[in-house]
C-alpha cells in the first residue's frame, strides 16, 4: 500500500478492515432524523419509549447501515466503489450505546474486469453483541 490507498493485490481473505465507531446520542439521531424526515417518538421521547415497554429511546436501524457505509467508504476511499451493502437489524441500540462497525474479507475475486472483495460486515454494541449482521461487495483499484 502507498499513501493509505488500499489496492486489491494487497488484501487477503480473512483480514479485517478498519472499524468505524460512534457513541450514540440524541444529537446524532436528530441530525440523521433531519436528513431522513424520521422524527419518530420512539427515537426522541423517553417517556413514550417507556410507555411501549422499552427502557429508553432507541436509534434508527438505518443509522447502523450508515455506519457500515462510513466504514466501507473510509476503507475504499475515492478510488474504490461500494457495489452492494445490506444488513439485518437484530437488536435495538439505545442512547449512549457505543456502536462499532466491523468488516472481514470473505472472498477476493475478479469479475468482468473488476477487482472485487466480498465482506461480512456487522455492528457490535459495547457489550460485544452483534446487533446488525450483513454483507458487502466493494471494488478496489488494482496495481496493474
Amino acid at each position: 500500500m502507498s499513501d493509505g490507498l488500499v489496492y486489491w493485490e494487497d488484501v487477503e481473505e480473512g483480514e479485517e478492515i478498519p472499524t468505524f465507531q460512534r457513541k450514540t446520542d440524541i444529537m446524532h439521531w436528530n441530525r440523521y432524523a433531519a436528513l431522513n424526515d424520521e422524527f419518530v417518538y420512539i427515537h426522541m421521547d423517553a417517556d413514550y419509549a417507556k410507555s411501549i415497554g422499552q427502557p429508553d429511546v432507541f436509534g434508527m436501524g438505518n443509522l447502523r447501515l450508515a455506519y457500515l457505509h462510513n466504514m466501507l467508504r473510509s476503507w475504499v476511499e475515492e478510488e474504490g466503489d461500494i457495489k452492494r451493502v445490506g444488513c439485518q437489524y437484530r437488536a435495538l441500540n439505545f442512547r449512549e450505546d457505543v456502536l462499532t462497525a466491523h468488516g472481514k474479507i470473505t472472498r477476493k475475486y475478479q469479475e468482468d474486469g473488476d477487482c472485487l472483495i466480498d465482506l461480512d460486515v456487522w455492528v457490535e454494541n459495547q457489550n460485544g453483541d452483534n446487533t446488525c449482521p450483513g454483507s458487502a461487495t466493494v471494488r478496489l483499484p488494482s496495481r496493474s
